[in-house]
């Protein structure tokens, strides 16, 4: 991910109106290079479409400059997660519903995250879930 320690405000969003030169495909196109010709002559694809977790952090940037700390968390965590597949993600929601997993199976998600995926932010923010879980008494017995 990104490194760019370039200050963003609330001024900066829209990124792609105002500070587009910031912005990427995954397959390193430039914003400008996106266009409907491109787009008919297969120049641009449809992972030229998807979003970076670049895109995602600096988003996040600006939504911690304006006072939006809970989104700014919500965009790393969404930029952790470009990482890993979409039927993996399906899963970990369902594991994440309510008495659906027990605190070892929600620690083994938690750990796989990060070690198969350096997703840290993910990772903390399901172990915070399994502690709320046990104070709760939401979680499912252990098998």
């Amino acid at each position: 991910m990104t490194t760019d320690t370039t200050e963003l405000t609330p001024a900066d969003y829209p990124l792609s109106i105002n500070r587009p030169e910031l912005l990427r495909t995954p397959t390193g196109k430039a914003l400008a290079d996106i266009t409907m010709d491109a787009v008919v002559s297969g120049e641009v694809t449809a992972e030229d479409l998807r979003v970076t977790p670049e895109t995602l952090v600096l988003q996040g940037r600006i939504a911690e400059s304006a006072g939006r700390r809970q989104l700014g968390e919500n965009c790393r965590r969404a930029a952790e997660m470009t990482a890993i597949p979409d039927a993996e993600v399906l899963a970990m929601y369902n594991a994440l519903r309510p008495n659906a997993s027990s605190a070892a199976q929600l620690e083994e998600i938690a750990a796989r995250l990060e070690g198969t995926y350096s997703a840290t932010t993910c990772a903390a923010l399901v172990r915070e879930a399994a502690e709320v879980y046990a104070a709760r008494n939401l979680l499912a017995e252990e098998s």
